[in-house]
């Protein structure tokens, strides 16, 4: 989920400082696009037995021009001139377990004398500790347990080869890493998943987490060499005094004794760096909340159910008469039903087969982009697109902030079962964080419903992002995993929007539309002036790309796949072994954090939220019955408690404040 770089330059090599420097200033910045919320960078002196290490809570910019990394990379130059190997890594890092105010939790990490650094998420950690009582763990981060094991196999084996692929073999999610010794002449690479790429000369090396960031540092160093992909379940170990290679595969069993010279201890120089954030930049709702204590901000919350279900809801679906341009007939049947048309026959599966055919490349050459969220649809979509079309998909995922460390974890689960690349976008998520702040507090000065996706604008960058990373991987395919029974025509109804009925995608308006929006948005702009704030370049950028962006080589499994709730459920559970959230027996949108708040809004002010509409739609596609239905919806309409809180407390809007504003608002429907 971060980027990781380095470069290994022999003794030898005539390499003069600005090259160097060039280089890894370059991966650096470059692999920032996958993380933002802290960084570091380590440098080995073979010759004094140490390791100097800076890391913090910032971005790799502010560290790099920090006195502490310029003094150790000054001295690192030196003795590489003075006829030392030159040795460094770096990670720019996506907070997932453990909080970037520890310093121990930032990477590099150093444990039982190895230093490391780790892209993925290692799902199983807890596990693997509880498996392992000889081994103390102590840090957050889940990267310690690799380090750990792969020190264990070590003294057991002195083979480093067979160290780490007993190690992978253990572990469950992604891994993506790079490892220094202190007591071996080497630099190990290994992946699960494929994301982990270098370039190589017989006197330097250069690594990184994408190909794209290497293509990009040859032009800015003019030169050009094939860049090489160390393929899931693969790594090499590289001597970087002689760089001799020894390749290894994860189900591989060396059987040569595998030969390493012991050194002196090493010590290692941290400097901590300390960056503006005040707080976590990740709290994990699963751990965050303690109901017993929190009964107070408990009973803030509303369930007006009893009245709720007082409502006149339509005789076939289950939407309710405060469904916006909602009409019912003399048979009590809404207008969304009489106007549905049922999804056309599914298109042959075998005819998606022969269309992606042109675009497979062979050879385990990634041919094809899956964007991935971390939901139940998009997870759903991976399995098919690698299991069934038999392409060598990239899964894509766009962070803006509000993914949960649980969305997180099952994204690990599935690319490292599935051995797939995840690529994935950082977001500079304290901006966008403070951008929905600044708009909820500006909302909840003038609460209107037709506002509220105004919330999420910050995430619809993904299609942007989408292709752009065509561009950088030349991948033309993309297969989405976009669900149209997801369609809820409410959000813009109540911004006054009549509903298109029978419309091709559910994320297209009509021209007409997109004008009528604009000008509802830009009223209540004026009406509630707090709304013109930083955030409404990202929010008229969002409406942009999300309706303007190109869709070319771009196809939706579910219009030849069909969807089947039962099917995609067994998959994620039993294949995968999908975490579920602490707050709801639900699997649907529980890898957002934005869900929770914006349904407890809908349903105490309107009576109804998306589930209402995922079932109807359900039901009109003859899925599930009108009572089911019923049934389902009155679950899932619960408050989702955890994670409503995890997500005001992550944007700082007071928990008590928003409640009793949200509470105030006068309701679409009596109540009892």
């Amino acid at each position: 989920m971060c980027g990781i770089f380095g470069i290994i330059v022999k003794s030898e090599a005539k390499l003069n400082n600005e090259f160097i420097t060039n280089c890894l200033h370059n991966i650096a910045a470059l692999s920032m696009a996958r993380g933002k919320d802290s960084s570091g960078m380590v440098f080995k002196n073979s010759h004094l037995k140490t390791f100097d290490l800076v890391k913090g809570d910032v971005p790799i910019p502010k560290l790099l021009v920090s006195k502490e990394y310029q003094s150790i990379l000054q001295n690192a130059l030196k003795n590489y001139h003075n006829g030392l190997p030159l040795q460094a890594m770096g990670h720019a890092r996506l907070v997932t377990n453990g909080s970037q105010l520890n310093e121990q939790n930032n990477q590099p990490v150093v444990k039982d004398n190895v230093i490391g650094i780790h892209n993925g998420i290692i799902v199983n950690d807890k596990m693997l500790w509880e498996s392992n009582p000889d081994l103390t763990r102590s840090f957050e981060i889940d990267t310690e347990i690799l380090l750990s094991l792969i020190k264990k196999e070590l003294n057991t084996h002195q083979n480093l080869p067979n160290a780490i692929i007993n190690t992978l073999n253990q572990i469950e999610g992604t891994v993506s890493s790079a490892l220094l010794f202190e007591d071996r002449n080497e630099l190990a690479l290994f992946t699960n998943n494929g994301s982990l790429y270098y370039i190589a000369t017989e006197e330097w090396l250069l690594f990184a987490s994408e190909n794209y960031f290497l293509e990009q540092v040859q032009k800015k160093i003019n030169t050009s060499l094939p860049v090489f992909q160390i393929k899931a379940f693969e790594g090499m170990v590289i001597n970087t005094n002689t760089f001799n290679v020894i390749p290894f595969f994860q189900h591989q069993r060396f059987t040569k004794p595998y030969e390493s010279k012991t050194h002196l201890p090493y010590h290692t120089n941290i400097s901590n760096l300390k960056g503006n954030f005040d707080k976590e930049v990740v709290i994990d709702p699963m751990e965050f909340i303690d109901r017993k204590k929190e009964g107070d901000f408990m009973k803030l919350l509303e369930n007006n159910i009893s009245s709720i279900s007082k409502l006149k809801r339509c005789s076939k679906c289950v939407l309710p008469e405060t469904f916006p341009f909602i009409e019912f007939d003399e048979k009590g049947e809404c207008n969304y039903c009489k106007h549905h048309t049922p999804k056309k026959q599914i298109q042959d599966f075998n005819q998606l087969k022969e269309l992606v055919k042109p675009y497979k490349r062979g050879n385990g050459q990634p041919d094809c982009i899956v964007p991935f969220s971390g939901g139940r649809d998009s997870t759903y979509t991976l399995h098919i697109v690698k299991k069934e079309l038999g392409l060598n998909p990239i899964a894509f995922t766009y962070d803006w902030g509000m993914v949960t460390d649980l969305a997180r974890r099952n994204i690990a689960r599935v690319c490292g079962k599935l051995g797939v690349e995840n690529i994935i976008v950082s977001a500079d998520i304290n901006w966008k964080r403070e951008n929905i702040r600044k708009n909820i507090e500006a909302w909840l000065k003038n609460p209107h419903l037709g506002m509220i996706p105004l919330f999420m604008a910050g995430d619809k960058y993904f299609f942007y992002y989408c292709n752009e990373l065509k561009k950088q991987t030349g991948i033309d395919l993309n297969i989405w995993g976009i669900n149209n029974l997801e369609n809820t025509n409410f959000k813009t109804g109540f911004a006054g929007l009549p509903p298109q009925f029978n419309k091709k995608r559910i994320y297209s308006l009509s021209i007409v539309n997109q004008l009528k929006l604009f000008g509802f948005v830009g009223k209540n702009i004026v009406q509630s002036p707090g709304y013109i704030n930083q955030s409404m370049i990202d929010s008229i950028g969002s409406f942009a790309v999300r309706y303007f962006s190109p869709k070319k080589d771009y196809y939706h499994l579910f219009d030849y796949y069909k969807w089947d709730e039962q099917e995609l459920e067994s998959l994620i559970k039993n294949e995968y072994h999908w975490e579920k959230a602490i707050d709801t027996d639900s699997t649907w949108r529980i890898g957002d954090g934005t869900a929770s708040f914006y349904n407890y809004i809908y349903y105490t002010v309107a009576g109804f939220t998306e589930n209402d509409t995922f079932r109807s739609n359900q039901i009109r596609e003859g899925l599930i019955s009108r009572e089911e239905a019923l049934l389902k919806v009155n679950k899932e309409n619960e408050v989702r408690y955890e994670t409503m809180r995890w997500y005001l407390e992550i944007i700082g809007i007071d928990f008590k404040k928003a409640v009793q504003i949200i509470n105030q608002i006068p309701k679409l429907y009596p109540v009892l």
